[in-house]
């Protein structure tokens, strides 16, 4: 079975695959402070609770954006897997082309969400990812990733605005009934909300002049639920995009591994 950790800024996802489905998933707080043994103890008991033990994972592949806990995560797939990681933008072969001026700047969320979209969508993508940042990158025909945008993500915006202005309070993220607000709670909700999805509709405007082909665009992300139905852009919404494209990129490893 294979170990698939996929780390952003804020959460680390880990989720097990059996060969044929994805048997279960599980979500920490991203701190890169924590060991190898402190993963250990906290996976342990998760995997107990699925029926599952360490001893049946015997593959593991690793996208972290936290350089910081790389070391550690791979010391987790070594002492307590007892497997070599793969691991994205170290040892792990991608097979797509990589159009930027510096290829290794590319964060390797983007690009295994790259590889999630090309296997699953036809033609040239926009792939948006809403996390801690929310980024728009352009997928060709030939799954090569191109380049794209990166902007602040809504949490930081809305932690942002809370922080900066002394009056105005931390609130929930949702969609407002209107678009005008008629009270400070409901203004800023819709500012963050409304202002978000015009960013998204901007920036898709702007993308898809500058590209030749029409392009899909694919939402996918720990906050792109928000967005489900309130903007005619996004054609498809997607979760699982990111393990998608670890478990396709661990399958082309295979053979070399």
């Amino acid at each position: 079975m294979l170990l698939a950790i996929e780390q952003g800024n804020t959460n680390t996802l880990f989720a097990v695959h059996d060969g044929e489905t994805w048997i279960a998933q599980w979500r920490a707080a991203t701190d890169s402070t924590r060991t190898a043994d402190e993963y250990a103890v906290w996976l342990s008991q998760l995997l107990h609770m699925a029926g599952l033990q360490f001893g049946v994972l015997d593959a593991c592949i690793i996208s972290s954006v936290v350089p910081q806990s790389i070391f550690n995560l791979r010391n987790l797939a070594r002492r307590y897997l007892h497997v070599e990681p793969l691991v994205i933008g170290e040892n792990a072969k991608l097979g797509i082309a990589v159009r930027i001026d510096k290829p290794s700047e590319a964060g390797a969320d983007r690009l295994v969400n790259a590889i999630g979209a090309h296997i699953q969508y036809s033609g040239p993508l926009i792939v948006i990812d809403s996390g801690t940042a929310t980024t728009f990158d352009v997928i060709a025909e030939d799954g090569g990733f191109e380049g794209g945008v990166i902007a602040p993500g809504i949490n930081l915006s809305m932690e942002a605005l809370h922080a900066a202005a002394a009056k105005l309070p931390r609130v929930a993220i949702q969609k407002p009934q209107q678009v005008i607000g008629k009270d400070t709670v409901g203004a800023m909700q819709s500012g963050v909300f409304w202002g978000y999805i015009a960013l998204i509709e901007g920036l898709i405007t702007r993308i898809k002049a500058e590209w030749p082909q029409p392009l899909t665009v694919i939402a996918t992300g720990g906050v792109a639920s928000l967005f489900h139905g309130a903007s005619l852009a996004i054609d498809h919404f997607d979760p699982d995009l990111t393990i998608r494209g670890l478990l396709e990129i661990h399958r082309r490893n295979l053979g070399g591994a």
